[in-house]
């Protein structure tokens, strides 16, 4: 079985120094399910749709962005009072959907985890080579929060549609400002930079 997904590995990708991505073809939902079964690990991450892997091993860039992120977002909730629960980057999976993803980070308000969060953090540093928010639609994701080029957009699902729309704000956190969060997102200097944003919040 494995011999002949590893015939049909794509060269590797690096889009971006220390960044890679490749897909897989032909790959079956058990296979896949042994895949992440074998791989698992905080340093790969796992997309797949209808028999096609995609496989990304995150940058430094990457992995900082999306933890600063995290933290902003967590800090934010334990000023407010918001009943933030976190889920980190866990595996969610459908058969009948024939799709499995990998969050960045990944949140509910006021409940404990079901079979998918209520928010999804996509950071996007190189281009995916799978459509994410197919997969995140198939799996009934309500809400996806995508940071690109040190900007969010936030993805509100249309459930009849099976498709997202672009909103102003998230549904789930309408009280967070996440330009402001993107602001402190990029600094490198993060200690700080939660120190100021604490101070923005509770002003």
């Amino acid at each position: 079985m494995l011999r002949t997904m590893v015939a049909a590995v794509a060269l590797p990708i690096a889009s971006a120094p220390g960044e890679q991505r490749m897909l897989l073809s032909n790959v079956s939902w058990k296979e896949y399910v042994l895949l992440r079964d074998l791989l698992d690990g905080p340093g790969l991450r796992m997309t797949y749709r209808r028999g096609t892997l995609e496989l990304m091993r995150p940058s430094p860039e990457h992995e900082m962005w999306k933890t600063n992120i995290a933290r902003l977002v967590e800090l934010f909730a334990h000023v407010r009072g918001v009943e933030l629960y976190g889920y980190g980057s866990t595996t969610f999976k459908r058969e009948a959907k024939d799709r499995g993803a990998e969050p960045d980070e990944c949140y509910l308000v006021g409940k404990k985890l079901g079979d998918v969060p209520q928010i999804v953090l996509e950071v996007i540093h190189t281009a995916p080579l799978l459509d994410k928010l197919d997969v995140y639609a198939g799996l009934g994701v309500p809400e996806v929060w995508i940071f690109r080029n040190g900007a969010f957009s936030v993805q509100i699902l249309d459930a009849d549609a099976g498709q997202y729309r672009t909103a102003e704000r998230s549904v789930h956190i309408p009280e967070i400002d996440l330009d402001v969060v993107a602001r402190y997102a990029v600094r490198e200097d993060t200690p700080q930079a939660l120190r100021e944003y604490e101070a923005t919040v509770r002003g």
